[in-house]
């Protein structure tokens, strides 16, 4: 997608030869999410309804939430502007997954080069509280949900769009 969505741009004119559409890496994600935030979500410590599309009362058929994916922008954006980074569906980042994410440098880390699984981060409307919090929803959660021939109803991604080097 991100491949063929760069080359249809630079066609069209849109976008110079320097630039590609690319998933963002673990990092790049956390650090968007973050927007600048130590908290445990983007907007500080709690969690409630108001805040992001998650399974806040009951399993995931049951209940008054939405039990499905909304629309983009239905909840407040971060403070630099990202809208729905948490809740609504796992993103898929560039980065394979390594239980030993911790190990890496703490500056822009890589991530492995190969493996089995990607990295989704943000959580999704299926995930529940866990006492008064979300923990799937968190800023640093990482999952290694599925490989990336996987599709659900869960799962979906954002673009980054980067400079090539």
């Amino acid at each position: 997608f991100c491949h063929i969505l760069t080359q249809k741009e630079k066609d069209a004119g849109r976008l110079s030869a320097e630039w590609n559409y690319t998933l963002p890496t673990e990092a790049q994600w956390e650090y968007a999410c973050r927007a600048g935030t130590t908290t445990a979500y983007s907007w500080g410590d709690d969690i409630n309804s108001s805040h992001a599309n998650f399974n806040w009362d009951g399993n995931y058929n049951t209940g008054s939430d939405f039990k499905q994916t909304r629309d983009i922008g239905q909840y407040a954006p971060n403070y630099w502007g990202f809208f729905d980074m948490h809740g609504n569906v796992w993103e898929w980042t560039s980065d394979w997954y390594r239980a030993d994410y911790q190990n890496e440098p703490p500056i822009d880390p890589q991530g492995p080069s190969s493996g089995i699984k990607k990295v989704c981060r943000g959580g999704s409307w299926p995930d529940g509280l866990s006492g008064q919090t979300a923990p799937s929803l968190r800023s640093a959660k990482r999952n290694s949900l599925v490989g990336p021939d996987f599709a659900d109803f869960s799962l979906g991604f954002r673009l980054a769009l980067v400079r090539i080097p």
